[in-house]
C-alpha cells in the first residue's frame, strides 16, 4: 500500500467489483448494467467505499444506483463520487414501496467486521427479501478468520474478494454463505497464509510418480486391517481406494479376505508395509487392528471404529479421519458445537494427538500438530458424496499416498482433493456410489496437469 498513490487499491477492487456485478446481471440473463435498479449497504468500512466507487461505475454505465448508508461514517469520497455520476444517497429511513431492485451490493461490513450484524442492517436486509446479493470481500456478519457464523448475517449469491481468498471463504459454516466466490487481483503481496486449498496443479506436484528404475517396493506398500464379518463391504471399497496404482503393492489382512482377492487380484497378504488403514467397518476387531498397527512403527491412517481406541499421542505418523460425530465422540464435545467451529477443532484434535486430523465435511479440513504448518480445506466434491462407504474409499487412497512417501499433511490433503475430483467426476451432476468414487480415481489423475518443472 506504502509503494502506491493513496485509493489506488481502493479503485481497483471497485472497477473489478463493478465488472463483477455487471457479470452476475449478465449470467442471470439480464444483460449489462444499463437501466437497471442496484441498491448499495454501505456501511463505514472500506468495503462500503469499495460499493459507493463501483456504484459509481456502474451509473456512467446507465444503471440506476442508490446508496443506503448505514453509518454516519461512510466512505466520504465514494459517496461523493457516486453522487456526481448521477446515484442518489439515502440515510436513516430507506423504502422499497415503488422501487424493485435488481441487485443488493453487501458492503456493511468489512474484513476488520465482528460477527452478527446490527439492528439496522438487520432491518435494511428485510426490505429487500429474494434480489440476489453480491457481497463485497466477505458476507456481511461472518467472522472472516474463523469460518463461524455468530448471529445474523447475509447469504450471499456471489462473493467478490480481492487479493486472496479469506478463510471465511473455504472454511463452513461461513463459505455456505458466501455462494460463488470470484477472486479479483489488485496487486497485493502476501506472506505465508495461515489457510489455504490445493488446486489441481499442488496436487499434480504431490503425486507420486513411478522413477524409471522404480519398482513394487520402492513406490511404497500400503497395508489394510479393515472390514469385518458384520461390514465386509468396507474392506472391498477401502482396497478399491488403495488400489489405484498409486502405490506398489496392496496388503489386506482380515475376515473379508477372500471377498478381497476376488475382486482384486493383485492384492496380497500379510507382511511388512511402509503405512497401514485401519479401522474402516473393523466392528469389534478395531482395538487390535489399531495395535498391530501402532507396533509396527509405521505411519498410520486411523478411520472409523478405531478412534474410539485412542486416548492420546501414538508414537507414530498418523492421519485421523473423523466425521464430526466421530470427532465429537473422541474429544467428547456437542456435534454441533464440531460442525459449528471445524477449524477450531481440527486444529485441538491435531494438538491433542500429535496428528493429522482430517475432518470430513462438505469442506473437509486438514489440520497438522504443527502450529506453523498451514490448515488446508478441501474444495472438491459434490452433494451426492454423501453415501455409504464412500469415507472407506478415502482412508485406503490417502493410506496408498503415505505409503508412496508423502508426508501426513500432503497424503490427507491430496487424498481428500483426488476423493472429491473423483466423485465429480462419476457423479456428472448426478447420483454416485463409493465403488464409482474409487474407479474414477485413477482418470482424474490422468487428467491432472503437467507437473512443474520447479518440483523437487
Amino acid at each position: 500500500m506504502a509503494s502506491l498513490p493513496e485509493g489506488a487499491l481502493m479503485q481497483r477492487a471497485a472497477a473489478g467489483l463493478a465488472y463483477a456485478v455487471i457479470g452476475h446481471l449478465r449470467g442471470r440473463g439480464l444483460g449489462g448494467a444499463y437501466g437497471k435498479r442496484i441498491v448499495l449497504l454501505v456501511g463505514s468500512g472500506d468495503n462500503g467505499g469499495d460499493a459507493l466507487y463501483a456504484g459509481a461505475l456502474l451509473a456512467r454505465r446507465g444503471a440506476r444506483v442508490e446508496a443506503w448508508l448505514l453509518s454516519d461514517r461512510a466512505h466520504a469520497g465514494g459517496v461523493a463520487a457516486l453522487k456526481a455520476a448521477g446515484g442518489t444517497v439515502s440515510s436513516g429511513v430507506f423504502s422499497t414501496s415503488s422501487t424493485t431492485f435488481d441487485v443488493v451490493v453487501d458492503g456493511i461490513v468489512g474484513i476488520g467486521g465482528k460477527p452478527g450484524l446490527r439492528p439496522d442492517a438487520e432491518a435494511a436486509l428485510a426490505l429487500l427479501p429474494g434480489i440476489p446479493v453480491v457481497s463485497v470481500d466477505t458476507p456481511s456478519g461472518v467472522c472472516v478468520d474463523t469460518g463461524e457464523v455468530d448471529g445474523a448475517h447475509v447469504t450471499a449469491d456471489l462473493t467478490v474478494t480481492f487479493g486472496t481468498h479469506k478463510p471465511c471463504h473455504l472454511l463452513d459454516p461461513a463459505a455456505s454463505a458466501c455462494g460463488t466466490v470470484q477472486l479479483v487481483d489488485i496487486g497485493l503481496r502476501l506472506p505465508r497464509p495461515a489457510i489455504e486449498s490445493l488446486e489441481a496443479a499442488d496436487v499434480a506436484d504431490l503425486v507420486p510418480r513411478p522413477a524409471p528404475d522404480g519398482h513394487k517396493y520402492s513406490r511404497g506398500v500400503v497395508g489394510l486391517r479393515v472390514g469385518s464379518a458384520t461390514y465386509p463391504g468396507a474392506a472391498l471399497l477401502a482396497v478399491s481406494g488403495a488400489n489405484t496404482g498409486l502405490a506398489g503393492m496392496v496388503r489386506y489382512v482380515g475376515t473379508a479376505s477372500e471377498w478381497v482377492k476376488r475382486h482384486n487380484p493383485e492384492v496380497v497378504g500379510d507382511g511388512q508395509a511402509q503405512a497401514w488403514v485401519v479401522g474402516s467397518g473393523s466392528a469389534d476387531g478395531a482395538n487390535s487392528a489399531l495395535a498391530f498397527a501402532r507396533a509396527s512403527g509405521v505411519p498410520l491412517v486411523i478411520d472409523a471404529d478405531s478412534l474410539r481406541a485412542l486416548n492420546g499421542p501414538l508414537g507414530v505418523p498418523a492421519i485421523l479421519t473423523p466425521h464430526a460425530g466421530e470427532l465429537a465422540a473422541l474429544i467428547r464435545e456437542d456435534r454441533g458445537e464440531i460442525e459449528a467451529r471445524p477449524l477450531h477443532y481440527a486444529r485441538l484434535a491435531a494438538k491433542r494427538f500429535d496428528a493429522v486430523v482430517l475432518l470430513k465435511g462438505r469442506r473437509t479440513t486438514i489440520a497438522s500438530p504443527d502450529p506453523g504448518t498451514p490448515v488446508r480445506v478441501n474444495t472438491t466434491g459434490t452433494s451426492w458424496l454423501a453415501t455409504a462407504g464412500s469415507g472407506d474409499v478415502l482412508g485406503g487412497l490417502i493410506g496408498s499416498l503415505l505409503a508412496a512417501g508423502l508426508a501426513p499433511i500432503d497424503a490427507a490433503s491430496a487424498g481428500a482433493w483426488l476423493h472429491g475430483a473423483a466423485a465429480s467426476l462419476a457423479s456428472a451432476g448426478g447420483p454416485v456410489t463409493a465403488s464409482g468414487v474409487a474407479a474414477a480415481i485413477p482418470a482424474v489423475i490422468r487428467s491432472l496437469p503437467a507437473v512443474s518443472p520447479l518440483r523437487n
